[in-house]
């Protein structure tokens, strides 16, 4: 008999959503050709909204939740991977469409997986994640489009968040000037302490937006989109750009092409599920030389793998601060 290990799982009864762990086994994974004993996930907005149900983002059911996930393979036969390697996940529809890293073991696809640069403990990992991977992707983007540390400020919106955090972290360590916008002033001491030099409030942003603002900002990292996203193209200095990723505050963009045709800004979309497999390595391979695993530390905190229900209404309603780790 297969040994058995802990999952949660949500399923659906009569349009109601239900969340549960169950005791399963290996049997009960879905195709791959690397199977791997998870030992460390963690939670993002999307697993909040898988989890509570408050999004549509479980599309099969019942289904293991976790975009993402850390751990040692146990079993391969994908030419890359052997028993005993360290590998990392994130995206792919895992934990949208196939079973994700809640669980004590994971079945995939080998060419899902990255190896975990030696730097990373699968904590360390999990404590970046979906989160910190995608921020290092915005990063790369405002690169590509030429936003240099001496062009002037970037802004970070949803600054406290988990991709909030680490951007402002790798921004300020690659030595650019950070503006980070929160809803949560008292957040002050800990944006400073990632690097932010200063703090703008949510509010400056939420406004009903203008075709073009005062031109602030050499840059930015949006997560938020809506209003938000639409006020920060309007006040983008001529020939900046702005890597965007989220949608926390809504899909619409209501906006108008002055900031594109007058002033020159980029809009680089950043999507971190089906990114390439070389981007996908050389974003983690950057964030084992540019980020600071003190900031790191400072952004993280530990929960295990009961806590994912709560933790889950507490990140759809904003309260969760930074990266969280989940022992699994």
């Amino acid at each position: 008999m297969s040994e058995r290990f802990t999952a949660l799982m949500v399923d659906k009864k009569d349009d109601r959503q239900i969340v549960e762990f169950r005791q399963i086994d290996d049997s009960q994974l879905m195709d791959g050709d690397v199977t791997v004993a998870v030992e460390h996930s963690t939670i993002n907005y999307k697993d909040g909204l898988a989890v509570t149900g408050k999004g549509p983002i479980i599309r099969t059911f019942p289904l293991i939740p976790g975009i993402d996930f850390s751990g040692t393979v146990l079993s391969s036969s994908h030419a890359e991977f052997k028993p005993g390697d360290k590998v990392v996940l994130n995206g792919w529809g895992v934990g949208e469409n196939h079973h994700g890293g809640y669980a004590g073991r994971a079945r995939v696809p080998g060419k899902w997986l990255v190896p975990l640069p030696q730097r990373f403990s699968t904590a360390q990992a999990m404590a970046i994640g979906t989160a910190g991977y995608t921020a290092m992707l915005c990063v790369m983007a405002l690169e590509h489009c030429g936003i240099t540390p001496d062009r002037g400020e970037v802004l970070v919106t949803g600054a406290s968040g988990g991709v909030g955090s680490i951007a402002i972290a790798l921004l300020s360590k690659l030595g650019y000037s950070v503006a980070a916008a929160t809803g949560r002033p008292e957040e002050e001491a800990y944006l400073k302490g990632l690097g932010a030099s200063s703090i703008v409030h949510r509010d400056e942003l939420n406004g009903t937006p203008k075709p073009l603002g005062k031109a602030r900002w050499a840059g930015a990292v949006d997560v938020v989109g809506s209003k938000v996203l639409a006020n920060v193209l309007s006040q983008i200095q001529y020939g900046g750009a702005v890597a965007a990723c989220g949608l926390a505050q809504g899909m619409d963009l209501p906006t108008s092409v002055a900031p594109f045709i007058l002033r020159g800004v980029t809009l680089a979309g950043v999507d971190s599920v089906q990114c390439p497999q070389p981007r996908r390595r050389r974003a983690w391979e950057r964030l084992a030389e540019d980020l600071d695993l003190a900031k790191l530390d400072a952004a993280t905190s530990i929960a295990q793998l009961r806590d994912v229900p709560r933790l889950a209404e507490d990140i759809v309603a904003g309260k969760v601060r930074g990266r969280v780790v989940i022992s699994v």
